[in-house]
């Protein structure tokens, strides 16, 4: 008890001292300029005194050289002024000099004849209160607890200042227990928001922020404002759990929240419209924090399916997910069917659209719309043949309009990784990456030139992520934010426990429970019975698959489409069950060898040897599919000779044409 009252005690004390201080502090403000007339009074009755008995030719030249005084002091003033509007600057100009004036008319007639004194009077009494008012005015919220000013002006006045930009005025719009919102009005004609943008870390050094305090953006009304927010970024630092779903039984048209922003507002992200790419380097947190907290988001919808492929790590991250899945595949050969299967549809979805008089899905249309997830999208590119690939940016192109999403999922998105076609029209997510070179491929140009720095966290804080879409503020493309976190135990996430609450979610979403379409059902095949995952079904489809360019055309009857000569022994007749019998005629036949079995050295030499024909058969130029004759009589596949593709590349060997899509060849190839 009597450490209870003690700790009271100690409460009220400190509030009583908080009081006295505060106030205080508004007596010493108000009264400033009160005791600045006072001592200017006080100066020009002693420099009075102190001339009255002097020569008039020295009370003369006295005069002259104090005016001058004036002027350069009023000068001084006008330029160093930190006043960030024209109205500050004035009043604080035109107060030096009205005041230098009036000390040097009390010093030639005496600071209490009819005209100086009555000038002291009535325009120092005007001057003070104009001070006074101007305070007053500036400092905002006195009685809200702990607000002693404008938070934003307060913040950016001398930090701005010391960062070369002392013409900026900035004024508080939302000030909040997380964040600070405002607008900064810059120099009109000298400064644009891209100025202030780069001034940024010299501003939160200035102030002593921590990096990535502040957030800019343009003003899309007035090019000489700009947007601001000031959060705290060290409250991102720990883990936040997944609070279930925000929109249960809601459109997939309405948003989606699947984190939280630095300020701790809800990231509110419509996925609907356009395709996404997640990216950051392993262990960055984008399968548990863009994968499962998207999708645990998407599959509480009441009008959307979700296709998903992951043929390199099967059934580890979207495992959990299955049954809440309308279709999900882990072989090469699923994942084909799957893709086949959708783009077969898209034009049907177009037809159905137009009929009903729509440019493109709306809720309410009767299509479900379609999320198609592709997880390590660069081993899926990479699998398929070049007409295949084709086929794909094809697809990508279209089903926008026909009520479709395509996420894309990588670690990094070069122009190895990611077609350039297909990354011109992702949204951007993008996790922790290990530089600022990788950074480049995972953010939009907008989020570069707002000083986004994925860098800063690499895997180090998983979950941290920028984001860049249709849907998101522009004031936000560069704010940091975190993802929730599944399996929370004391703090730090427990795999087996995140997998039990992915499963449990899953479950209480079934993807059998959800009406579809026709066309939807016929792809997810989960309301004829079949099972989640497709792969034992596309297999039996398709059970030769195999990568070619021609695998998809008809091969029938070939004999009667080609033979276009006579029967050269009609007397020889024979049915489909017939023993086959050698002629004693018939030459010695000599079948194909087959694939050589190479070393990885040996597969080198024969990779260089290939371009060196190209070369000298006057090729300059070639694409992956010229390479064909390599993994069709040895055992090099496609995904070697690509990566061996991108080490000579990075040799400076080869190099690659963006636009073309073709890799060059500048000299003969050679590796020393």
């Amino acid at each position: 008890m009597a450490a209870r009252t003690k700790e009271l005690a100690t409460v009220e004390e400190s509030s009583v001292n908080k009081v006295v201080a505060k106030g205080v502090s508004k007596l010493v403000t108000l009264s400033s300029p009160w005791v600045v007339g006072v001592l200017t009074f006080g100066v020009g009755c002693a420099f009075h005194v102190i001339l009255d008995s002097d020569d008039p030719d020295v009370v003369a030249w006295t005069a002259f050289l104090m005016s001058a005084a004036v002027l350069v002091l009023t000068a001084v003033t006008y330029g160093q002024s930190h006043a960030r509007g024209p109205w500050g600057r004035i009043h604080t100009t035109a107060t030096t000099l009205l005041s230098g004036l009036w000390v040097t008319g009390a010093t030639i007639n005496g600071p209490l004849t009819v005209v100086t004194g009555r000038l002291v009077l009535i325009g120092g009494f005007t001057l003070a209160l104009s001070w006074n008012i101007r305070t007053v005015i500036r400092l905002k919220g006195w009685d809200a607890p702990g607000a002693i000013s404008d938070p934003l002006a307060l913040l950016f006045g001398q930090g701005a200042a010391n960062a070369g930009m002392p013409a900026i005025e900035a004024r508080t719009t939302t000030a909040t227990a997380h964040k600070v919102e405002g607008a900064v009005q810059l120099e009109a004609g000298r400064q644009t928001a891209d100025d202030l943008t780069k001034k940024v870390p010299y501003i939160e050094s200035g102030i002593g922020l921590p990096p990535g305090s502040i957030t800019t953006a343009i003003d899309p009304d007035d090019a000489s404002k700009a947007k601001v927010t000031i959060s705290d970024p060290r409250v991102m630092k720990h883990p936040i759990p997944w609070p279930g779903p925000s929109r249960p039984g809601a459109s997939i048209a309405d948003a989606l929240r699947h984190g939280l922003w630095q300020d701790l507002d809800e990231l509110a992200y419509v996925i609907v419209g356009h395709h996404l790419q997640i990216m950051g380097q392993t262990g960055s947190g984008k399968s548990i924090g863009g994968a499962w907290n998207l999708l645990a988001e998407i599959v509480t919808r009441y009008d959307v399916a979700v296709f998903a492929v992951d043929v390199t790590k099967g059934t580890q991250t979207l495992g959990p997910l299955a049954e809440a899945l309308h279709r999900f595949e882990t072989t090469k050969a699923g994942a084909k069917a799957l893709l086949r299967e959708i783009q077969e549809q898209v034009k049907e979805r177009t037809d159905q659209l137009s009929a009903k008089k729509k440019q493109k899905w709306v809720r309410g249309c009767g299509l479900t719309y379609w999320v198609l997830w592709i997880e390590e999208f660069p081993d899926v590119f990479d699998m398929l043949t070049d007409k295949e690939q084709e086929n794909f940016l094809s697809m990508l192109k279209a089903i926008r309009s026909a009520g479709g999403t395509v996420v894309m999922s990588l670690q990094r998105s070069d122009y190895t990784q990611m077609p350039t076609l297909a990354r011109g029209q992702l949204a951007k997510a993008c996790f922790g990456v290990e530089s600022a070179h990788d950074a480049g491929f995972g953010l939009s140009e907008a989020q570069q030139d707002a000083n986004a720095r994925p860098e800063l966290w690499s895997n180090k804080q998983p979950g941290m992520a920028y984001w860049d879409a249709p849907s998101i503020p522009d004031e936000r493309i560069a704010m940091p934010l975190r993802t929730y976190a599944w399996g929370l135990v004391d703090g730090e996430i427990d795999d087996e426990r995140a997998n039990e609450e992915m499963r449990a979610h899953a479950a209480a979403w079934p993807a059998a429970a959800k009406p579809v379409d026709p066309g939807t059902a016929a792809i997810s095949r989960l309301h004829d019975g079949a099972p989640a995952l497709g792969v034992a079904t596309a297999e039996l489809e398709r059970p030769d698959e195999v990568e070619d360019e021609d695998d998809e055309e008809a091969v029938e009857n070939v004999t009667a489409e080609y033979l276009t000569t006579d029967d050269p022994d009609p007397d020889i007749h024979a049915g489909p069950d017939d023993p086959i019998t050698d002629r004693p005629d018939d030459p010695e036949w000599e079948f194909a060898p087959p694939a050589q079995t190479m070393t990885p050295q040996e597969r080198g030499a024969a990779l260089i040897a290939h371009l060196q024909g190209l070369w000298d058969g006057g090729a300059r130029n070639f694409a992956t599919r010229d390479l064909r004759p390599l993994w069709e009589s040895t055992d090099m596949s496609r995904a070697w000779a690509q990566k061996q593709l991108k080490k000579l590349i990075e040799a400076g060997v080869l190099d690659y044409d963006d636009d073309e899509q073709r890799y060059l060849m500048p000299e003969r190839p050679h590796v020393d």
